[in-house]
């Protein structure tokens, strides 16, 4: 049995980085290099790094697609917080979830779910 251990994602400064995704969405800096910066959920179920190019990552920061998803318990108030970050309507239905994207600093699409 597999599990996952971490996200994955490109950015400019893993410091800066790591510093928004704490400060916007509640996660815990776990580490912060020069090359990455590692932050974990509350439950320690979910593990975001965040890779600079001192890491070699091929890819650049700026991602139109979102690789993971970031689960809130208030959608409209994550929505509202991200209003300078340019978030799409609130979409989805009751049999799935509801969503919206949004994009970091460094313009990674992001997908901000309910369930």
């Amino acid at each position: 049995m597999a599990q996952l251990g971490s996200v994955f994602l490109p950015v400019r400064s893993p410091r800066d980085a790591a510093d928004w995704f704490a400060a916007v969405f509640g996660l815990a800096v776990s580490s912060i290099e020069d090359h990455a910066a590692v932050l974990d959920s509350a439950d320690r179920e979910f593990r975001l790094t965040l890779m600079g190019p001192a890491s070699g990552i091929a890819t650049p920061p700026g991602l139109s697609w979102a690789p993971f998803s970031l689960l809130v318990n208030d959608l409209e108030a994550a929505r509202k917080s991200l209003l300078d970050r340019d978030p799409s309507e609130i979409a989805g239905d009751e049999r799935t979830c509801f969503w919206f994207t949004a994009t970091d600093p460094d313009g990674n699409t992001l997908l901000i779910c309910d369930r």
